[in-house]
């Protein structure tokens, strides 16, 4: 995928692809479908992220991962701030998600 300006604009282009799935962050697995449905760290993958800098202000600084789950044949998508902003989880969980260079 070729690099987006915005945070909607690569949501947007991700869901063409079929992450459809709006995932939240918990403690220790993602949750999606009103918490209905809850994929934990060894049952998903990150297929890609991007990073987002606030402009003006740090609290606008978010990371948008892609992530996939081949046990539940699921795509789907989760942002979430980062620094001192972003939400406290489980070792296992924050592995996971660690971006990598």
């Amino acid at each position: 995928m070729e690099p987006y300006v915005t945070l909607s604009e690569t949501m947007n282009e991700l869901r063409k692809q079929g992450y459809t799935e709006d995932f939240n962050l918990r403690q220790n697995c993602l949750e999606c479908r009103d918490g209905q449905f809850k994929v934990f760290a060894d049952e998903f993958k990150v297929d890609n992220y991007y990073r987002f800098e606030g402009e003006s202000n740090p609290s606008d600084a978010a990371i948008l991962y892609a992530i996939s789950s081949d046990r539940y044949g699921v795509k789907g998508v989760l942002v979430n701030a980062y620094g001192i902003y972003s939400e406290p989880v489980a070792d296992e969980m924050m592995e996971k998600l660690q971006i990598r260079s």
